[in-house]
Formats: structure tokens, C-alpha cells, sequence
């Protein structure tokens, strides 16, 4: 049996020879198709110098002051003929032309209208100085003259199709997608469509399976309908297929080892056979060739035949490994292979002894797989029989599973082959053993995009809310580290903090007002009782998650900040330099945090003792105490910042210690 490896090789191989032909397709039909010609632009973006905003057109060295409005530049208008002079401006409009004589636009929020002089013409006020050039478009800033705004092997979607009506491309050349006839094999099949069923007799599902499947590629398909199992209608239907000119031929069924398994004869007699047995489960038995029309009437045209299992769970699997990159390459893709990722499996999984198993999962993304960080998680869609078609419903990924004969234990990290998009289950679909995880959706763009999360738990007894504070993690430029690790850490704190449940996540950019926002958002209009902050609270010019968090509360909390501080200071004396703040906004508890994963994680256990009972008496229980709590009368005078603080810094050890 040849290794999956090897056998996709050689499917990529014999693809390659098959690539297919370029030819020049109008732009609105080319969506999906590969780019098989460089695009060059005819002409600069802008073709002139155009205004960025709505304002006035201005000879920057003017500077504020009141001046007379000489012309107006609309979008679509040339503006030739008008000269903006000094002491003179020009009213322009979004993507209008910038009249000659003007070298800088101001917005018009910074204008105001004056009553018109008496000759009737307008006048402006300019408050605001701006430097050359400020809102203004160069000519080309966006594309050059001659530059190639698509290359040859790109993919044209939506995007691709505006760019190039952009530069006036309505036409393109690229490579033509292949043509698949599929039939299916079997003298027990009958059409879909038969209502009742004889003995022996079964609907064929695979060659619907399989049409569909194709089209999903954006293939060309040729129903060929049902061959019967005997050579003669076979080779009929393997005939019909090759003179259809289609590139790839995909039969189902027939390819075992069976007296009436005849497609391999077939196949040899028409052409070369690559491989007949796979090292995989399931897909033993799939089978691959080139096959050529024997017509000297016809050019010779060579077309790659695929005889798939009859089962539909191996027929389906063996699709989406082998067919899908073979269509890709044909099509012009310069890199056909199935987009793999890690996942975490939520169940344990026994490993076949002797085969690779490519187990049906559906994965999707969560900010905690398990091990404290985002990641994707596989959920098995049970019983993998190749003959249960079930467990292919709603599969978008393949679990590679090496062939070993273990239990792989639910958390293990496997490979997932991507064959669908990743798209959230329903609510009520979820897997049990996450549903902790379930509600939480990671936000990199927006600060108010996971605050509708907050309505759907308002029967949460402590609704707990995390604010992840950095730039960086707000543009896109890296993970957020911090954020799930506080979810885990509320998460497996909740009975401790009175049944807590995170209901909210988001991430903001270092910046006061959109920290206060959503601050204020989660305190007054979705009643969070505790805000977690994390980050931003340094020496940094842009650590202002204090100043914001100030700017906000009604009370201060300042012995949440000092038993931060002193749990920090057993690691590092450096947590003297953070400026956290804590406080109270109605009946919210905000606390500032550090960005450092572990130091969330730090500080939450040190305050884990006392959140209950704030939790409690910001509901209204004044007589809530804690179990522990000592009259100050009794308590022994000691200073413990000044322990914390000798510890460690002198690295004599703990400042518990005695």
C-alpha cells in the first residue's frame, strides 16, 4: 500500500502535465479564477491631486485667519481654470481635484462660514494650521503609472475584480477551471428519485455526493449517471466521458477486490494505473490513472480518472485529499495543498494499529483549547463507520490521526485538515465539556464589539467583564496573551467569587477615551459587577489605563492596588512601578491589572480572599464579613509593604515568612 504522501505526489504530478489552457475571460466572470498574466495600471491613482476630505483648499503658509472662498472642487469636476492665491482658498470635496496654486486641504470641522462680503462673495474662517500637503492625494500615491497591481497566480476575488476595473481592466487572461464527468458504478444503485425501494436495491447517493462537491469547486460537471457492473457499460461510460473533453474523470464504487469490482481492468486497459491501494482509513481502495481516448478521429487528449470507494464516507474523504488539490492545480494554484492547523480534541481517540485515520471533526476557535491560549478545538462527529455518511455532516476538518493503536487523551494536539470554512456552531450545538468556553468571541478591531455578549447572562449571579488594554494587540500585530488567561482564571475561580461568569471580552488600543467608553458602556448600561483591566499600567507614555479608570470612578479602592503590589513584589521589585488603579462606579468594580499573563494570574489569587465579599457589599450587604475576618483591636502591628518590599528586594526570601 503506498503512503498518502507518495499517492498525492503522484496525483500532483500527472495534474501538472494537465494544467489547463489560458484564455481571456471577462472580468465579472473571472471571479475565483487564477490570474495568468501580470495587471499592469494604464495610469497613476489618483490621476490628479485630489483632497482626502471634505474643506477648503489652502496655500499653507496662510496659516488661520478669514479669507475669500474663490471656486468650489467637486468630486467629478476638473477644476481647471481656478488658481488658489495666497490670502484666497477653494472649497473642495471628497476625492475632488486641489486647484493649482493650493498645496494643503483643511477639513472643513475646522472652518467656519462668515456672513458674504457685499460684493456677494463667501468668506471662511480657518482656525486650525496645517502643514504643506496635509490631506492631500499626490498623483500616484496609490498606484504608479505601469506598476503591476495583480501578479501572474494570484487568486481574483471580489477585491482582485475592483482593483482591476480600477485600471480599467475589463478582461483577463487566466486559467480555465476543469471539467469533471462523474458517474457512479453498481448494479445495486438506483436513481435518487425511486420511491420505493426493491430488495438489494439502494439510492445512489455518491454520484450526488460528488456532482456537488465538484461544483462546490467551481468545476464544469457531466452527469454521466449509473454504469452497470459489467465491462461493457463501463467502458461505454468512461468512453462518453473522455470525448465530453473532460480534464478529470470520477467514478465511485467498483475498485475493491470483488469479481464485479471491474474499473481497475478498465483503467489499465485504457491508460496507466498510479496506485490502486492507499495506506489510509478510510480510502483503501481508491485508484488513479491517466487515461487517453483511443479515437484517431480526435486529438489525443489525456484526462486524470479517479476510481473513488463506494463507500460514501471514504468516496467523500478521498475527494477532498486527492481531487480537491488535483483541481486546484489544474486550475493554476501555485500551492493546491489543504490548509492544515493544530487542534486540541475534546474526547479521547483511539488510533487505528495499522492505518492513518482521517477522523470527521468540526474545530472552531476558542480563546482557551485548554492550555491557557487560543486555539482550535475538534469535536468528533461520532461514529466513523466509512459506510455512515452522518459522520460527514457538518465536517470541516479531518483529524490526522497516525496510525499507532493508542488512546490519544482528550487535550492531545493533532494536525486538521481543512475541508470546509470554519463556521460557528449553533448555540444549542455546542459540545458540553466546552460550553464554559462557548460565549467568548476575541476582538481585535472594535472596543464595543463583544458587549452584546453581556445580555445574553444577565442571570449570571457575578458577571465578570475583561478589557485587554494594548496597541498591539488592538492593530493586529500580535496575540492577545493576557485576555484568556484572565477568562481561565475567572473561570476556574468562579465559585470562590460567588459564581462569576465572564460575560463580556474585548481589546482596545492604549488610548483614555476608548478605555473610558467601554468602561462606562459595562458599568452603566450592561451593569457588569466586576472589570478586569489588563495592561497599560506603567511608565510608558502610553500606559494610561489609570488616568482613564480614574476619569471614571466614584471611589477609590486603594487596598486592592497595595495587595496587588505586594503579591507582585515576591517576584519582582519592579512591581513598585506599577500604577494601578481600582475603584468603584456605581455597582461596577473596576480593578487595573498588569498586561503579564502570569501576573494576572498572580494577582488574582491574591485577591481571590476578599472579591466575594466586595462582590456582596457592592450589592448591598453591608453585613456580609468575612469568614476570617479579625476585630483590628486583635490584629498584630506589623507593616507588612515594608516585609514584602525587604524580601524582594534583598532576596532573602518570601515576605510570608515569619
Amino acid at each position: 500500500m503506498l503512503p498518502v504522501e507518495d499517492a498525492l505526489a503522484a496525483v500532483l504530478s500527472a495534474a501538472a502535465r494537465a494544467r489547463a489552457a489560458v484564455s481571456a475571460v471577462p472580468l465579472l466572470d473571472a471571479l475565483g479564477l487564477v490570474l495568468a498574466q501580470d495587471a499592469r495600471a494604464p495610469d497613476p491613482l489618483p490621476p490628479f491631486r485630489a483632497s482626502v476630505k471634505d474643506g477648503y483648499a489652502v496655500v499653507a503658509s496662510d496659516g488661520p485667519g478669514e479669507y475669500p472662498v474663490i471656486a468650489e472642487a467637486r468630486a467629478g469636476d476638473d477644476a481647471l481654470g481656478v488658481v488658489v492665491a495666497p490670502g484666497t482658498v477653494a472649497y473642495v470635496t471628497t476625492g475632488g481635484p486641489i486647484p493649482d496654486g493650493a498645496d494643503a486641504v483643511v477639513q472643513v470641522e475646522d472652518t467656519e462660514q462668515l456672513a458674504a462680503a457685499p460684493d456677494g462673495a463667501k468668506r471662511v474662517r480657518i482656525s486650525a494650521r496645517v502643514a504643506e500637503g496635509h490631506d492631500v492625494r499626490s498623483v500616484g500615491c496609490d498606484i504608479e503609472k505601469d506598476s503591476v497591481v495583480l501578479k501572474s497566480g494570484e487568486i481574483i476575488g471580489p477585491a482582485e475584480v475592483g482593483l482591476l476595473a480600477t485600471v480599467g481592466i475589463t478582461t483577463v487572461k487566466a486559467y480555465r477551471r476543469p471539467t469533471i464527468a462523474i458517474f457512479s458504478t453498481g448494479d445495486e444503485l438506483v436513481q435518487p428519485a425511486t420511491a420505493t425501494l426493491n430488495r438489494g436495491q439502494i439510492r445512489d447517493s455518491n454520484r450526488a455526493m460528488l456532482l456537488a462537491a465538484a461544483i462546490q469547486q467551481k468545476c464544469k460537471v457531466i452527469d454521466l449517471g449509473i454504469a452497470k457492473d459489467t465491462e461493457e457499460s463501463l467502458m461505454e461510460l468512461m468512453d462518453a466521458a473522455l470525448r465530453s473533453d473532460a480534464d478529470i474523470i470520477i467514478t465511485s464504487g467498483g475498485v475493491s477486490m470483488g469479481d464485479r469490482d471491474l474499473v481497475k481492468p478498465c483503467l489499465a486497459r485504457m491508460g496507466k494505473i498510479h496506485f490502486e491501494k492507499i495506506r489510509m482509513k478510510p480510502g483503501k481502495p481508491l485508484t488513479f490513472a491517466e487515461i487517453t481516448l483511443n479515437d484517431t478521429s480526435k486529438p489525443s487528449k489525456t484526462a486524470l480518472a479517479f476510481g473513488l470507494p463506494g463507500n460514501p464516507v471514504s468516496c467523500m474523504v478521498c475527494f477532498n485529499l486527492f481531487v480537491v488539490p488535483a483541481v486546484r492545480l489544474i486550475s493554476g494554484w501555485s500551492n493546491p495543498h489543504l490548509q492544515r492547523v493544530h487542534a486540541r480534541i475534546s474526547h479521547p481517540l483511539r488510533a487505528d494499529p495499522h492505518r492513518p485515520e482521517f477522523h470527521r471533526a468540526v474545530i472552531r476557535w476558542v480563546l482557551d483549547d485548554g492550555s491557557g491560549r487560543p486555539g482550535y478545538v475538534a469535536e468528533s462527529t461520532g461514529q466513523q463507520a466509512s459506510s455512515r455518511l452522518l459522520s460527514m455532516k457538518s465536517a470541516n476538518a479531518l483529524l490526522e490521526v497516525q496510525s499507532s493503536g493508542q488512546i490519544l487523551a482528550a487535550g492531545t494536539s493533532v494536525q486538521a485538515i481543512l475541508i470546509s470554512d470554519i463556521t460557528s456552531p449553533p448555540l444549542d450545538k455546542l459540545p458540553a465539556a466546552s460550553a464554559p468556553l462557548s460565549h467568548f468571541a476575541s476582538s481585535a478591531k472594535s472596543a464595543s464589539a463583544d458587549v452584546p455578549q453581556v445580555g445574553a447572562f444577565q442571570n449570571a449571579e457575578v458577571k465578570v467583564a475583561i478589557l485587554t488594554v494594548s496597541d498591539t494587540v488592538s492593530s493586529g500585530a500580535g496575540p492577545d496573551r493576557s485576555g484568556p488567561r484572565a477568562v481561565s482564571v475567572v473561570n476556574s475561580s468562579s465559585e470562590k467569587l460567588g459564581g462569576a461568569t465572564v460575560v463580556a471580552t474585548s481589546v482596545v488600543p492604549d488610548e483614555v477615551e476608548k478605555i473610558k467608553e467601554i468602561l462606562v458602556k459595562w458599568s452603566d448600561i450592561y451593569r457588569v459587577n466586576l472589570i478586569l483591566t489588563l495592561g497599560g499600567t506603567g511608565f510608558t507614555p502610553r500606559d494610561v489605563t489609570p488616568e482613564a479608570t480614574k476619569c471614571v470612578i466614584e471611589k477609590e479602592a486603594p487596598g486592592l492596588s497595595f495587595v496587588m503590589i505586594q503579591e507582585s513584589l515576591k517576584v519582582t521589585p519592579f512591581a513598585m512601578l506599577s500604577r494601578a488603579a481600582c475603584g468603584i462606579r456605581g455597582s461596577t468594580l473596576i480593578i487595573n491589572m498588569p498586561g503579564n499573563p502570569n501576573a494576572v494570574a498572580e494577582c488574582m489569587e491574591a485577591l481571590l480572599p476578599a472579591l466575594k465579599h466586595a462582590m456582596k457589599q457592592l450589592k448591598g450587604d453591608k453585613r456580609e464579613k468575612n469568614p476570617n475576618h479579625v476585630p483590628h483591636a486583635e490584629v498584630a502591628p506589623i507593616d507588612q509593604w515594608e516585609r514584602s518590599f525587604k524580601a524582594a528586594s534583598s532576596g532573602g526570601g518570601c515576605s510570608c515568612d515569619p
